[in-house]
């Protein structure tokens, strides 16, 4: 523990915002994050708790307390040590996770818990300027071969830590840049794809093989319902060639199946999922040219479904000038402040404002759509009621329906499962939700009813957080070293 009494000496400080009105005018990162003193002042709040709830709110049990007082301790070598033994990519998840570590803090009891998202994103900033990061490739080979299809965050951790103790891996990818959601689903304003192209370099050193633009399985349609989505694969590969050629397969594939909206009007043009919007804009900054890119300008778009992906819809939207952003979120409009006793060390249900937010965009809560309206076959306009629960039941408000204009509407109210067909192309049971079965248990864990098959990460346990897919490919790398070694020096 840094400084005893620094919890009591010293405020939260936030990492900053460059102004909206220069931001909304590129896509490239704009958070501006702790320097060496601010992370130094914001490690000196940590207590060092007997019992370290951060640790078990974090899904990939960051060493949480230990490198908080290394970095008050201007120890940030070590700091980053820590960090690394858990954590494969702390630059996506200290930029893009939602820190269910923070909620956990024992401060957060009755003050502002500690900035550890921050001071996790200033140690594996200072860590790359360092050149700390490097490869670290197996002194010894097993003579193994390992397949992961999907390369997400999930199969990239997969990969990398079954690449460290020595097996042959290759990773497979659909679309023709690796990443899965982190490339193609995370907008460069939250997360520039450098981050994603270092550690594809680091892992390559390490030994990792890429095979990009490949479908596995037997899918025609990323995203089903016949989305128009530009990045599909040119090339497919059965799981009989992968059963053949290798001595385990890990499948790390996304919850890519986007809940739809059935209600009249659907078909209009002007209605798109999410997840065919954000990717082109990926691509668009990538340097790439995408036909009839899907754009927001001077039009007046409506985005349905309150979560991150709504909001990183918004923040596009309002990037590429829109004349006016309404999102849509079917709940109640929950409370500013938690309920901290109620909910304390979990998840808290509060209001949250995202930084595309404050860009400008006006919410609303609590209202359904029920019909789109168009002319000419383009959408003009939703249909609208408001909701409200009684009985524990969700009923429509008499007199509250309405008409909204809408030149674009954006659907981003989650994922509902995998797209079945690499799942049904390996002939791997799903569960009740349509995602990969594949058991936890202590031995055999991630297995999936096919003989050397395991799944991990979005596809076995759904839509998810990043954390907890780097958590799932990690898990799943040890099961799968254990299935082939009888043991496994990776941690659990």
């Amino acid at each position: 523990m840094g400084k005893i009494t620094g919890f009591m000496e010293h405020e939260r400080i936030e990492e900053g915002y460059k102004p909206v009105e220069e931001r909304v005018k590129h896509h490239k990162e704009f958070v501006i994050g702790l320097d060496a003193q601010q992370a130094k002042v914001q490690g000196a709040r940590c207590m060092d708790c007997g019992t370290p709830f951060c640790n078990s709110g974090c899904p990939v049990n960051n060493i949480i307390p230990d490198f908080n007082d290394l970095v008050y301790r201007n120890d940030w070598q070590s700091a980053f040590a820590v960090l690394d033994s858990t954590n494969n990519f702390p630059e996506f998840t200290g930029r893009i996770c939602p820190a269910p570590c923070e909620a956990a803090c024992v401060l957060n009891v009755n003050d502002d818990p500690v900035g550890i998202k921050s001071i996790e994103h200033a140690i594996v900033n200072r860590a790359w300027q360092e050149e700390w990061v490097v490869p670290r490739p197996a002194k010894h080979k097993t003579g193994k071969k390992v397949a992961v299809v999907g390369s997400g965050p999930a199969g990239m951790a997969a990969a990398q830590q079954l690449a460290r103790v020595g097996h042959d891996v290759t990773l497979f990818e659909k679309n023709d840049r690796i990443g899965g959601l982190l490339r193609y689903g995370i907008p460069d304003f939250k997360m520039e794809k450098t981050h994603i192209d270092r550690r594809v370099e680091q892992m390559k050193a390490e030994g990792v093989v890429f095979r990009t633009g490949v479908v596995v399985g037997a899918a025609k349609d990323p995203l089903g319902k016949g989305s128009k989505v530009t990045n599909w694969a040119k090339e497919t590969v059965t799981p009989e060639q992968l059963d053949k050629e290798f001595d385990a397969v890990v499948l790390t594939g996304g919850a890519e199946q986007s809940r739809d909206l059935p209600v009249p009007g659907r078909d209009l043009d002007g209605i798109h999922f999410a997840m065919e919007f954000l990717p082109q804009q990926n691509k668009i900054n990538a340097g790439d040219k995408v036909k009839g890119q899907i754009r927001a300008d001077g039009k007046h778009v409506i985005v349905i479904g309150g979560g991150d992906t709504g909001s990183d819809c918004v923040g596009t939207s309002n990037r590429h000038g829109a004349a006016s952003v309404t999102q849509f979120e079917l709940m109640p409009q929950p409370p500013e402040e938690e309920n901290r006793p109620m909910t304390w060390p979990y998840w808290p249900y509060k209001l949250r404002t995202s930084s595309s937010h404050e860009e400008g965009c006006e919410r609303e809560f609590a209202i359904s759509t029920k019909e789109f309206i168009g002319e000419k076959g383009k959408v003009t306009g939703l249909k609208t009621v408001r909701v409200e629960w009684k009985d524990g039941k969700m009923v429509e408000v008499p007199g509250s329906e309405t008409v909204l204009k809408a030149d674009l509407v954006l659907l981003a109210m989650g994922f509902v499962s995998p797209v079945a067909g690499v799942l049904d192309a390996f002939g791997v049971e799903k569960d009740a939700r349509g995602n990969a079965k594949a058991s936890l248990d202590f031995v055999g864990g991630y297995a999936t009813n096919v003989p050397k098959v395991f799944a991990a990460g979005d596809i076995r346990r759904g839509q998810s957080l990043v954390v907890w897919a780097i958590r799932e490919g990690r898990q799943a790398a040890r099961a799968v070293d254990e299935f082939l070694m009888g043991y496994s020096d990776l941690p659990r």
